[in-house]
Order: structure tokens, then C-alpha cells, then sequence
């Protein structure tokens, strides 16, 4: 699976699954990028077979509805969608 890795300050382990096309997937990575932490994601629509079916798989674990952006942290809870403050309780401020 073509993991991108983003480099910052390591508050947590931080997976984004996003869509290349989603405007708030795109919003989320930026206000990521803002805090300054660091941070993996994939682009669950440019995978192709079978990484695309595990992606869906991991994401559906977390969020049965297979939503984007799905933030999953520390392999222990999950952020479905945009959610500035819940970000930024991550990144510690």
C-alpha cells in the first residue's frame, strides 16, 4: 500500500484515509500540517486492487460507514471527518 509519511512532531501514530478528491480530506491534511505533527496517509481511491480492499477493510473497522476522512490514532480510537478541536487535542494544543 503506497503510504505517504509527513513529517512533524510525533504527538501520536496518526493514520489519515483519505480521498484524493475530498475537499475536507484536503482541509484535514492541511490543518495536520498547521499543528505540526507528524503523520501517514493513503489516498483510498488511487490504490489499486488488492490494497484498495485492505484499505476498506481497516477503514470499516473503525467507521462501518467507510467515510473520508477517517483518522485513526494510536490504533486505539478514530476521528470520522473534519474535526478541528479533536485534531488539535491530539496535537496537544
Amino acid at each position: 500500500m503506497n503510504i505517504q509519511t509527513v513529517e512533524g512532531k510525533q504527538k501520536a501514530d496518526i493514520m489519515l484515509y483519505a480521498l484524493s478528491t475530498c475537499g475536507w480530506c484536503k482541509k484535514t491534511k492541511e490543518y495536520l500540517r498547521e499543528l505540526g505533527v507528524a503523520y501517514r496517509y493513503v489516498f483510498v481511491d488511487t490504490l489499486s486492487e488488492p490494497d484498495k480492499s485492505e484499505a476498506v477493510a481497516a477503514i470499516t473497522a473503525w467507521n462501518p460507514d467507510c467515510s473520508f476522512p477517517t483518522i485513526v490514532i494510536d490504533n486505539n480510537r478514530c476521528i470520522v471527518g473534519f474535526n478541528a478541536e479533536e485534531l488539535k487535542k491530539i496535537a496537544g494544543k
